[in-house]
């Protein structure tokens, strides 16, 4: 069985003129020092990012719209209005009392009120929920001396938030009419004309025909004699109209897929108006310790989760320490323009079992996952989950332990790893086959930018591509999960590999040129 040949691209040393180097702390070229340059994605003459193209016209994609109010936006600190000290017992009731008490409050500026924690151990048998628009949950820091909720009782999830999930549309799908819709674009033909206006919230729709699964070749996956199913039906992202002009329309962000008539008829994807009048907004959780007793046991076992948050939008999880929970952070379908910041997790035992669990699990789009971190074995560091269209941002990660990066089921896309160390394990783009419940081909147009890992699984499926630029690690080739006798699947695209590139973050450099070097600041670089 011959190995594929990888795809190693030509690798040129260029000077970086100082008025070209992005302002932030982690770039590694300053003062003329060389670095190498990536033809996928690099600064021009003009000072300008630019893009090389695949045949087709895809290119990597504007990451920068990941993370609170669409990337670049400072998180506020929003004043408190109800303060709430431990009791010494249980003080699941008294937080939630206070997290009701200012749910019951008018909104002013998008926002009711904090509930400040004071330091101090806090014993909480059960979750504690925000259901309610403009709800600051806050602690006095995330050190031993600040506030530390302990989940005691049997195994809950400590933070439940959100609203409804389901999306409501508003009038009939149309139908796009290009024939080929580049990962990258953010403009496209529809077919009819003056149907959208301008900042009118649309769903996109991605058709999973049984044509397009067969391309994908997975059509035919069976595990123990029996066949699994992989996905149908329709992948769905949420958009803003930017311009309408006759039957030609642009998007406020990049989409993460390419549409291919090919393989997508009847139609080729289409957009329908939303409402997202009940969706909640203006949520965080800050500043505390979450402690679990450590958890030896299965993922269908019960166990202690620490946060999980679905419909819901601009909202933001910073400075948490959290200890020894499963399948900690789950961001599901119906989130969109998350920051997550400064989360470390800490596990002391590892969990039981071949399935592992996830610390940090992104479902919904324009995720950002700055400065996070997790330690521990037998476990995903970080996921996507089904169908999951991006951008979504893991930027600046440091993962130990025997742990991956490793997008989870069922095709997700715009998946960017942006100078992320995983040294004792790997980072993995790749199709994982029969694995769980038929996960078959997890994740394209995703990039891996100078990272660092033991090894790395960068797998190019069919009509897509994955991208490795500039990181450094062992590079891993592997069949599909399940067809051991079947051929080695292509890789994707290594450029650079062994040495880091300019810009030394892609994201902070996207975010840059699209907002100004405030937007790096508002983000902490």
């Amino acid at each position: 069985m011959g190995m594929p040949k990888l795809h190693f691209l030509n690798r040129r040393q260029t000077r970086v003129l100082p008025a070209l180097a992005l302002a932030a702390g982690i770039y590694l070229q300053s003062h003329g020092v060389t670095a190498a340059i990536s033809q996928w994605a690099h600064i021009d003459s003009a000072g300008k990012l630019a893009y090389q193209p695949l045949p087709g016209g895809d290119h990597i994609m504007d990451f920068s719209h990941a993370g609170y109010m669409g990337g670049g936006i400072k998180l506020p600190d929003v004043p408190p209005r109800v303060t709430i000290s431990p009791s010494g017992g249980d003080d699941t009731t008294a937080i939630q009392n206070g997290i009701d008490q200012v749910s019951r409050l008018d909104l002013h500026d998008g926002f009711r009120g904090g509930v400040l924690l004071t330091p101090g151990i806090y014993r909480c048998r059960n979750a504690l929920k925000i259901v309610a628009s403009g709800v600051v949950l806050r602690g006095s820091g995330s050190g031993k001396n600040g506030s530390t909720i302990q989940m005691t009782g049997s195994p809950h999830l400590c933070f439940s938030i959100g609203g409804k999930s389901e999306t409501k549309f508003l009038g009939l799908p149309m139908a796009i009419t290009s024939t080929y819709v580049p990962a990258g674009a953010a403009s496209f033909h529809i077919s009819k004309a003056g149907y959208f206006q301008p900042g009118d919230y649309v769903i996109i729709n991605r058709p999973a025909t049984p044509a397009w699964v067969k391309f994908m070749g997975m059509d035919n996956l069976v595990r123990n004699g029996k066949p699994e199913h992989w996905v149908s039906g329709e992948m769905h992202t949420e958009r803003v109209i930017q311009n309408s002009i006759t039957n030609f329309v642009s998007l406020d962000v990049p989409l993460a897929d390419s549409f291919d008539a090919r393989w997508l008829n009847p139609p080729g994807g289409s957009l329908v108006k939303s409402d997202r009048s009940d969706r909640l907004t203006q949520i965080g959780v800050e500043n505390l310790r979450i402690q679990s007793p450590p958890q030896a046991v299965t993922i269908n076992q019960p166990h202690n989760q620490a946060l999980h948050l679905d419909g819901v939008s601009d909202a933001w999880v910073r400075n948490l320490e959290v200890e020894n929970s499963m399948n900690s952070f789950h961001f599901g379908e119906h989130s969109s323009r998350l920051t997550i910041e400064q989360v470390h997790i800490q596990h002391t035992v590892a969990s039981i079992g071949a399935a592992k669990p996830v610390d940090f699990w992104a479902g919904g789009t324009q995720t950002l996952l700055n400065r996070c971190s997790a330690s521990g074995d037998n476990l995903f560091y970080f996921s996507t989950g089904a169908r999951m269209m991006g951008p979504v941002v893991v930027l600046n990660g440091v993962f130990h332990g025997n742990g991956h990066i490793q997008p989870h089921m069922r095709w997700g896309t715009g998946l960017l790893v942006d100078n992320c160390q995983v040294p004792e394990s790997g980072i993995e783009l790749m199709n994982r086959g029969i694995m769980g419940s038929g996960h078959g081909w997890t994740i394209g147009w995703s990039v891996a930018w100078n990272c660092t890992a033991k090894s790395f699984i960068i797998q190019q499926p069919p009509g897509s591509m994955n991208w490795a630029i500039g990181c450094q690690g062992k590079i891993d080739t592997a069949t599909q999960p399940g067809d051991t006798k079947g051929p080695i699947l292509p890789s994707g695209l290594f450029d650079a590999h062994g040495t880091n590139v300019a810009p030394a973050s892609l994201y902070l450099a996207q975010l840059q040129e699209r907002l100004g070097p405030s937007a790096l600041t508002n983000v902490g670089y």
